[in-house]
Protein backbone atom coordinates (compact mmCIF):
# COMPACT_ATOMS: atom_id res chain seq x y z
CA UNK A 1 0.00 0.00 0.00
CA UNK A 2 2.72 2.32 0.69
CA UNK A 3 4.77 1.49 -2.26
CA UNK A 4 1.24 2.68 -4.18
CA UNK A 5 0.68 5.60 -2.19
CA UNK A 6 4.15 6.68 -3.29
CA UNK A 7 3.91 6.01 -6.87
CA UNK A 8 0.56 8.04 -7.06
CA UNK A 9 2.24 11.11 -5.32
CA UNK A 10 5.37 11.30 -7.90
CA UNK A 11 2.58 10.92 -10.39
CA UNK A 12 0.73 13.97 -9.23
CA UNK A 13 3.67 15.54 -8.53
CA UNK A 14 4.99 15.17 -12.35
CA UNK A 15 1.83 16.07 -13.64
CA UNK A 16 1.79 19.09 -11.63
CA UNK A 17 5.24 20.50 -12.83
CA UNK A 18 4.07 19.54 -16.42
CA UNK A 19 1.17 21.52 -16.12
CA UNK A 20 3.47 24.17 -14.61
CA UNK A 21 5.71 24.33 -17.33
CA UNK A 22 3.19 24.41 -20.16
CA UNK A 23 1.62 27.18 -18.36
CA UNK A 24 4.86 28.93 -18.21
CA UNK A 25 5.38 28.65 -21.61
CA UNK A 26 2.24 29.71 -22.99
CA UNK A 27 2.52 32.81 -20.55
CA UNK A 28 5.67 33.80 -21.88
CA UNK A 29 4.64 33.93 -25.55
CA UNK A 30 5.88 37.36 -27.12
CA UNK A 31 4.46 38.61 -30.51
CA UNK A 32 7.03 39.45 -33.10
CA UNK A 33 7.00 42.21 -35.26
CA UNK A 34 5.28 40.52 -38.81
CA UNK A 35 3.60 37.69 -36.89
CA UNK A 36 0.42 36.58 -38.63
CA UNK A 37 -2.78 36.37 -36.61
CA UNK A 38 -5.25 33.75 -37.88
CA UNK A 39 -8.81 33.84 -36.38
CA UNK A 40 -12.13 31.67 -35.93
CA UNK A 41 -14.22 34.63 -36.38
CA UNK A 42 -17.46 33.08 -35.13
CA UNK A 43 -20.41 30.54 -36.64
CA UNK A 44 -22.09 33.53 -38.67
CA UNK A 45 -23.94 32.78 -41.60
CA UNK A 46 -21.27 34.15 -43.89
CA UNK A 47 -18.17 33.08 -41.62
CA UNK A 48 -19.47 29.83 -41.96
CA UNK A 49 -19.93 30.26 -45.70
CA UNK A 50 -16.18 31.28 -46.19
CA UNK A 51 -15.17 28.40 -44.01
CA UNK A 52 -17.04 26.07 -45.92
CA UNK A 53 -15.72 26.96 -49.41
CA UNK A 54 -11.89 27.56 -48.35
CA UNK A 55 -11.05 25.10 -46.14
CA UNK A 56 -8.22 23.15 -47.22
CA UNK A 57 -6.46 19.64 -45.16
CA UNK A 58 -4.38 21.49 -43.19
CA UNK A 59 -6.45 24.43 -42.29
CA UNK A 60 -10.00 24.61 -41.79
CA UNK A 61 -11.43 27.15 -39.35
CA UNK A 62 -10.09 30.55 -40.17
CA UNK A 63 -12.23 33.05 -41.61
CA UNK A 64 -10.01 35.83 -40.72
CA UNK A 65 -6.11 37.21 -41.00
CA UNK A 66 -3.77 40.22 -39.67
CA UNK A 67 -0.42 41.03 -39.18
CA UNK A 68 0.92 42.16 -35.99
CA UNK A 69 3.27 45.60 -35.36
CA UNK A 70 4.54 47.66 -32.57
CA UNK A 71 4.41 51.31 -31.97
CA UNK A 72 5.25 53.02 -28.41
CA UNK A 73 5.79 49.95 -26.93
CA UNK A 74 1.46 48.50 -27.94
CA UNK A 75 0.94 46.02 -30.09
CA UNK A 76 -1.50 46.31 -32.86
CA UNK A 77 -2.56 44.15 -35.87
CA UNK A 78 -3.11 45.69 -39.54
CA UNK A 79 -6.39 44.58 -41.02
CA UNK A 80 -8.88 44.74 -43.24
CA UNK A 81 -12.47 44.16 -41.51
CA UNK A 82 -15.71 44.47 -42.88
CA UNK A 83 -17.54 48.03 -43.01
CA UNK A 84 -14.59 49.36 -41.24
CA UNK A 85 -12.25 49.13 -44.60
CA UNK A 86 -8.29 49.18 -43.56
CA UNK A 87 -7.65 49.66 -39.78
CA UNK A 88 -4.86 49.59 -37.43
CA UNK A 89 -7.03 47.49 -34.42
CA UNK A 90 -5.08 47.29 -31.04
CA UNK A 91 -4.04 43.48 -30.07
CA UNK A 92 -6.65 43.58 -27.20
CA UNK A 93 -9.63 44.84 -28.87
CA UNK A 94 -8.24 42.32 -31.71
CA UNK A 95 -8.78 38.98 -29.30
CA UNK A 96 -11.77 40.33 -27.74
CA UNK A 97 -13.83 40.41 -31.22
CA UNK A 98 -14.80 36.72 -30.75
CA UNK A 99 -14.45 34.54 -27.74
CA UNK A 100 -15.44 30.72 -27.31
CA UNK A 101 -17.27 29.53 -23.90
CA UNK A 102 -14.47 29.74 -21.91
CA UNK A 103 -14.09 33.23 -22.86
CA UNK A 104 -10.95 32.37 -25.02
CA UNK A 105 -9.88 34.44 -27.84
CA UNK A 106 -10.08 31.58 -31.34
CA UNK A 107 -6.60 33.04 -32.29
CA UNK A 108 -4.04 31.51 -33.40
CA UNK A 109 -0.06 33.23 -34.50
CA UNK A 110 1.95 31.85 -36.91
CA UNK A 111 5.50 33.29 -38.00
CA UNK A 112 6.83 33.22 -41.44
CA UNK A 113 10.62 32.07 -42.18
CA UNK A 114 13.54 34.50 -41.19
CA UNK A 115 14.35 34.91 -44.37
CA UNK A 116 11.43 36.87 -44.92
CA UNK A 117 12.08 38.96 -41.78
CA UNK A 118 13.78 41.82 -44.08
CA UNK A 119 10.42 42.42 -45.61
CA UNK A 120 8.39 43.21 -42.97
CA UNK A 121 8.61 46.77 -42.77
CA UNK A 122 7.73 47.50 -46.22
CA UNK A 123 4.88 44.54 -45.67
CA UNK A 124 3.41 47.07 -42.80
CA UNK A 125 3.91 50.41 -44.19
CA UNK A 126 1.88 49.32 -47.44
CA UNK A 127 -1.20 48.77 -44.96
CA UNK A 128 -0.52 51.52 -42.77
CA UNK A 129 -0.70 53.27 -45.57
CA UNK A 130 -4.12 52.26 -46.71
CA UNK A 131 -5.77 53.27 -43.54
CA UNK A 132 -9.52 53.50 -44.25
CA UNK A 133 -9.01 52.09 -47.51
CA UNK A 134 -12.80 50.11 -47.88
CA UNK A 135 -13.25 46.72 -47.12
CA UNK A 136 -13.95 44.59 -50.52
CA UNK A 137 -16.90 42.83 -49.70
CA UNK A 138 -17.02 41.71 -53.18
CA UNK A 139 -13.50 39.69 -52.83
CA UNK A 140 -12.35 40.86 -56.21
CA UNK A 141 -8.68 41.36 -56.48
CA UNK A 142 -8.26 44.48 -58.67
CA UNK A 143 -9.88 47.39 -57.37
CA UNK A 144 -9.57 49.53 -54.53
CA UNK A 145 -10.55 48.03 -52.25
CA UNK A 146 -9.19 45.02 -49.75
CA UNK A 147 -10.59 41.77 -47.94
CA UNK A 148 -8.45 40.46 -45.26
CA UNK A 149 -6.40 38.03 -46.71
CA UNK A 150 -5.83 39.98 -50.07
CA UNK A 151 -4.28 42.53 -48.31
CA UNK A 152 -1.66 40.59 -46.52
CA UNK A 153 -0.82 38.60 -49.38
CA UNK A 154 -0.43 42.48 -51.38
CA UNK A 155 2.18 43.65 -48.37
CA UNK A 156 4.19 41.11 -50.09
CA UNK A 157 3.60 40.97 -53.66
CA UNK A 158 3.83 44.58 -53.67
CA UNK A 159 7.61 44.38 -52.83
CA UNK A 160 8.43 43.21 -56.28
CA UNK A 161 9.13 39.35 -54.94
CA UNK A 162 8.93 36.76 -57.57
CA UNK A 163 5.71 34.95 -57.54
CA UNK A 164 7.06 31.91 -56.89
CA UNK A 165 8.88 33.65 -53.59
CA UNK A 166 6.02 35.17 -52.50
CA UNK A 167 5.01 32.78 -48.92
CA UNK A 168 1.40 32.75 -49.40
CA UNK A 169 -0.84 31.41 -52.78
CA UNK A 170 -3.57 32.17 -54.41
CA UNK A 171 -6.31 30.45 -56.60
CA UNK A 172 -9.32 30.69 -58.70
CA UNK A 173 -11.96 31.16 -55.85
CA UNK A 174 -15.10 29.00 -55.43
CA UNK A 175 -18.39 29.62 -54.30
CA UNK A 176 -19.99 26.02 -54.90
CA UNK A 177 -20.73 23.78 -52.54
CA UNK A 178 -20.26 20.04 -52.41
CA UNK A 179 -22.96 19.83 -54.67
CA UNK A 180 -20.86 22.24 -57.30
CA UNK A 181 -23.55 24.72 -57.03
CA UNK A 182 -23.31 27.91 -55.46
CA UNK A 183 -24.32 27.68 -51.63
CA UNK A 184 -27.71 29.47 -50.35
CA UNK A 185 -25.86 31.86 -48.23
CA UNK A 186 -23.51 32.88 -51.01
CA UNK A 187 -26.66 33.73 -53.61
CA UNK A 188 -27.91 35.44 -51.00
CA UNK A 189 -25.33 37.45 -50.16
CA UNK A 190 -24.40 38.39 -53.68
CA UNK A 191 -27.95 39.33 -54.53
CA UNK A 192 -28.44 41.95 -51.34
CA UNK A 193 -25.18 43.46 -52.93
CA UNK A 194 -26.53 43.30 -56.62
CA UNK A 195 -23.03 41.66 -57.81
CA UNK A 196 -22.78 38.35 -59.60
CA UNK A 197 -20.76 35.55 -57.66
CA UNK A 198 -17.10 35.67 -59.04
CA UNK A 199 -16.46 32.07 -59.22
CA UNK A 200 -12.98 31.48 -60.96
CA UNK A 201 -11.83 34.93 -59.92
CA UNK A 202 -7.86 34.71 -58.85
CA UNK A 203 -7.74 35.22 -55.01
CA UNK A 204 -6.80 33.97 -51.70
CA UNK A 205 -7.88 33.13 -48.02
CA UNK A 206 -6.95 32.69 -44.60
CA UNK A 207 -7.22 28.80 -44.93
CA UNK A 208 -5.47 28.75 -47.76
CA UNK A 209 -2.70 31.06 -46.03
CA UNK A 210 -2.78 29.19 -43.11
CA UNK A 211 -1.51 26.32 -45.20
CA UNK A 212 1.69 27.85 -46.36
CA UNK A 213 4.68 25.71 -45.86
CA UNK A 214 6.98 28.91 -45.00
CA UNK A 215 4.25 29.74 -41.63
CA UNK A 216 5.20 28.17 -38.00
CA UNK A 217 2.58 28.20 -35.69
CA UNK A 218 3.73 29.26 -32.26
CA UNK A 219 0.88 30.37 -30.04
CA UNK A 220 -3.00 29.55 -29.91
CA UNK A 221 -4.82 32.41 -27.60
CA UNK A 222 -7.44 29.82 -27.52
CA UNK A 223 -5.68 26.98 -25.68
CA UNK A 224 -3.67 29.10 -23.28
Amino acid sequence: MISSYKCIYFVFIFSFLLLSCTTKTNNNFQLKEGDILFQNTGTDEIDTAIKDVTATEMAKNYSHVGIATKKNGEWFVVEAIPKKGIQKTSLNDFLDRNKNKANKSQTTVARLDENYQKYFSKAIQYGLDRLGTPYDEIFLWDDNSYYCSELVYKMFSSQNLPKDAIPFLTHPMTFNGKSGKPMPSWIKYYKERKHSIPEGIEGTNPNLMASSPHLTFVHDYEIE
